[in-house]
């Protein structure tokens, strides 16, 4: 049985994978990403698939997930935040440096469509992937047909505005819902905290030995599963943003089933719970139609790599 491989470009490290029909990761490798190169990037990812290949004469095409904007035929890259594309033709570049099919998407949308084919959303046709993380991520699909837009930009959950005037995001319009529901906004509110010099704030401080820059979202979530009131009340917070927006994008696209994904995830019910809270109180017509229930991820941060994968298959027909 024929195989692909999926590439996740993201913007400190490129990771691939060897990827079967049932999206089993049979091989793996990894490179660290050259953020500022575009050529050396590209040359990088198909070192990477050269040695994926060693030994297997079984790879149909090559599926990669890009950490930006990609039109809609899924050859050029039009905006990376984190890397320096800017309308690259990266699906040409890479066919002529590999000799094989390539499909380029968004990681978001391939991550959406790994948790559709193989993660928690297979008994869906309806879904919507969240991921918080550094910035919040969103993916599709409708129909069990992956949402893309009239130009291939759809699903950009987390530049949804939710304050008007609010904080200033990193994509230079203000009151985004990731400056507010995502691993950024729970570091914000933890260093605001522990700065303060509150009492309330101390345990979080230790966990990162009183260095601020030191800080990550790991050290909110380890305290707050050991109990600690002020880190637990953080994760609400933030579950409680993730909710509200959720029940937004529910009355415009009211899926039967919301995946939230991301590091962040890791908190477990810390996060879900609040955010399941605030999603039914937010929620249009509660109580007159049926709730989408909100699930964890389980593919984690292999998502992307095995969306990519499945969806190069598809586009060979393997």
């Amino acid at each position: 049985m024929s195989v692909t491989i999926g590439v996740d470009i993201g913007g400190t490290k490129i990771a691939g994978g060897v990827v079967s029909a049932t999206g089993e990761i049979l091989a793996r490798a990894r490179r660290d990403t050259p953020a500022q190169d575009p050529d050396q990037i590209a040359h990088d990812v198909a070192a990477l698939v050269g040695e994926l290949q060693v030994g297997r004469d079984d790879v149909r095409a090559v599926g990669v997930a890009c950490a930006g904007f990609v039109d809609r035929i899924g050859s050029t890259v039009l905006f990376a935040p984190n890397l320096a594309w800017r309308d690259e033709p990266l699906k040409r570049r890479l066919e002529a440096l590999v000799d094989l099919p390539v499909i380029i998407e968004n990681d978001a949308n391939a991550a959406a469509w790994g948790e559709f084919r193989f993660g928690a959303a297979t008994e869906a046709d309806d879904m919507v992937l969240i991921t918080v993380g550094t910035g919040i991520g969103g993916g599709v699909v409708i129909d069990s047909r992956l949402l893309r837009g009239a130009y291939g930009i759809g699903g950009e959950l987390g530049h949804m505005r939710v304050v008007p005037d609010g904080i200033r995001c990193g994509c230079g319009n203000r009151g985004c819902w990731e400056v507010y529901a995502s691993g950024n906004a729970l570091l914000r509110e933890a260093r605001e905290l522990v700065a303060s010099g509150a009492l309330h704030g101390a345990a979080i401080a230790e966990s990162c030995g009183g260095d601020l820059d030191d800080l990550q979202g790991h050290h909110v979530t380890t305290v707050a599963q050991a109990g600690d009131p002020a880190a637990v009340e953080l994760l609400a917070d933030l579950g409680r943003w993730v909710g509200e927006g959720a029940a937004s994008v529910a009355a415009i696209l009211d899926p039967e089933l919301i995946v939230i994904g991301g590091g962040v995830v890791a908190a477990g019910d810390l996060l879900l719970e609040p955010t399941r809270a605030a999603y039914g109180r937010q929620l249009t017509g509660r109580g007159h139609r049926p709730v989408a229930e909100i699930v964890p991820a389980s593919l984690g941060n292999d998502a992307g790599m095995i969306g990519a994968a499945a969806l190069a298959a598809e586009s060979v027909g393997s």
